[in-house]
């Protein structure tokens, strides 16, 4: 745990972000996401590549990969615990929206990102093509563990966390906005990849200080402010 940034700086560094991308400025009322004497951490490594490794086999899922196989990877992986209740009965029945679980992707991103496999999280640019190939080979059989002794992660540092949090919690808005106002958006990513980035940091980033509650569980990250 440490000592969070300015929140005001961070929000102006932010906004600088946005009137460089072209992008729609929030409100003065925007909240910040943290306030000043808060301190931060990122969720222990082990649940973010947890995390990841779900999220990559519903990906697969969504991209054909059997259920069966599906199920058994998380089974011998030990996993089961981790996965949500509506992933769940998306690996093995196929019900809910394929279409947000698709999403996911990017939000594997994200989580690529913080743990030091992926070298960007640039809001105008898609995921790296080497991010595949950076998770578990599913295909092979490649197993939990197996995955983390190959990927050997790098945890990003809280502070460079917490920043990038702002700027996507500032970058939702914005898409979101531009897409509504019919401005053109300043890359090859939509609002829908921006909000599962946001969503993964929103995840992983805690804090601690007088505001803020237990850190949420996946399914709890609110991200309709």
């Amino acid at each position: 745990m440490k000592a969070a940034p300015d929140p005001r700086a961070v929000r102006d560094a932010s906004l600088d972000e946005l009137e460089r991308l072209a992008l729609p400025l929030p409100p003065p009322s925007f909240p910040l996401v943290w306030e000043p004497g808060d301190e931060v951490e990122l969720r222990p490594t082990g649940e973010l590549e947890a995390r990841a490794a779900v999220l990559h086999v519903v990906v697969a899922r969504c991209f054909g990969m059997p259920t069966e196989a599906a199920m058994s990877w998380l089974l011998n992986s030990k996993l089961v615990d981790f996965v949500t209740p509506p992933e769940w009965q998306f690996v093995a029945g196929a019900k809910g929206d394929h279409r947000s679980f698709v999403l996911h992707h990017d939000a594997v991103f994200a989580l690529s990102w913080l743990l030091g496999l992926s070298g960007h999280l640039d809001a105008t640019a898609p995921p790296e093509e080497r991010m595949m190939s950076q998770m578990p080979d599913l295909p092979a059989g490649e197993l939990f563990n197996a995955w983390r002794s190959r990927a050997l992660v790098a945890p990003r540092d809280a502070t460079d966390a917490v920043v990038l949090l702002d700027l996507y919690y500032c970058l939702d808005w914005a898409f979101q906005e531009a897409e509504k106002l019919g401005v053109e958006l300043p890359g090859e990513v939509d609002s829908n990849a921006i909000g599962q980035r946001r969503w993964a940091l929103e995840w992983a980033v805690t804090f601690t200080g007088p505001y803020h509650e237990d850190p949420p569980e996946w399914e709890e990250v609110d991200l309709s402010v």
